[in-house]
Order: C-alpha cells, then structure tokens, then sequence
C-alpha cells in the first residue's frame, strides 16, 4: 500500500467515523423501542468500512459503533442504564466487543466472497446482510452470557428457552433491521468502491 492509498484510507475512516458520531449526536443511530431496545442503523458505516477497506478497519469502526452504544447506556437508553446499574464492566463488554467482531467478521466474509463467487455483486450484499445478523447474534449472545441469570433479563425471559427468548425478544426489530443494512450496506459499499476504483484508475 502506498501513501496516497494510505492516506486515503485514513481519511475514509475518518469520514465514517465521523458519520458514526453524527448519528449518535443526532439519536438519528438509536431509534428507540417500546421493548427498551434499540433499533439501529449504526452497523451501516460500519459495513462500508468492512466491505471496502477490510477486517480491521472494519473492528475499529465497530469499536466506534460500540463506544456510543455504551454512551447510551448513560442516560439515554433506559435498557441500557439499568444494565449499567447492575453491572458496568459487563455493561462495556456487551456494547463492545459483539460491534468489534461484527465488522471484522464483516469484512473478512466479504473478501473471502469476493475472491470465491462470480457474481460481483452477490458479496456486497452477502456480507452486509451477514453483518446485520451477526451484530444481533454476538449481541444476544453476549447478553444471555452476562447478564442471563440476572433479575432484570430473567424477568424479561421467564421459562422461555434461550433461541425462543432471543427470537421474540428481537423480534420485527432485527428484521426490519437486517433489511435496512442488507439494502443500505450493499449499495452503498458497491458505489464507493466502484468510485474509489475509478479514482485509482
């Protein structure tokens, strides 16, 4: 990689950092639910990122995505601040570590389509559809892990069996959320890396 490729990979991180901060400043990231939950486009900038520059910039970027979900948990989220209340360093660890290997998972689905399929389009939207399910795995899986047999989360789930719990409990909102990045992800990242090839070029 040479400076200029250099250069311009810092600075597209940057911008979608930046974009990354603007939706959380705006709450256009976090819309919020009636279940305490989020509904988030925030996995987006950071599926472009994956998808266009690779795995790690694509955990960095879901490193951002996690830092402002912990930021929610201050006050702005109430699902988020009574987990904080029972416990801060797993409460880090859940906002975190799932958005960190969502995009480094991300984008190495990506390249590893890219070298394998034909199709030119069909790993854009492979990996942004994979990447919006594996942040809701990781994060409910994370959940169950450490914070599952608490009070609050047990009074959610009941006698429910943990895939049931994790289905109803996500419900519409991962849905309607795996769309909004399978869509929004794919055709994003295929026009600016078809732009960014262009500029090489």
């Amino acid at each position: 990689m040479n400076i200029s490729s250099k250069t311009g990979q810092i600075v597209r991180i940057g911008v979608l950092t930046a974009v990354l901060i603007l939706l959380e400043i705006t709450n256009l990231g976090f819309i919020k639910t009636p279940t305490g939950l989020e509904l988030t486009i925030m996995q987006i900038p950071v599926l472009v990122g994956a998808i266009v520059m690779g795995p790690v910039p694509g955990a960095f970027l879901g490193g951002v995505f996690g830092l402002t979900s912990f930021f929610e948990c201050f006050g702005k989220s109430f699902f988020g601040a009574a987990l904080l209340s029972i416990n801060p360093i797993y409460t880090f660890i859940l906002c975190f570590v799932p958005r960190v290997l969502m995009g480094w998972c991300c984008g190495l689905i990506f390249r590893f389509l890219e070298k394998h399929v034909k199709n030119k389009m069909l790993p854009y939207a492979a990996a942004s559809l994979a990447g919006a399910l594996l942040n809701t795995v990781f994060f409910m899986s994370a959940l169950i892990l450490l914070f599952g047999r608490t009070e609050y989360i047990m009074g959610f789930r009941g006698d429910m069996p943990v895939i049931p719990f994790i289905l109803a409990f996500v419900g519409v909102q991962g849905l309607i959320e795996a769309i909004i990045c399978f869509l929004c992800g794919s055709a994003i990242s295929y026009g600016v890396m078809r732009f960014v090839s262009t500029k090489a070029d």
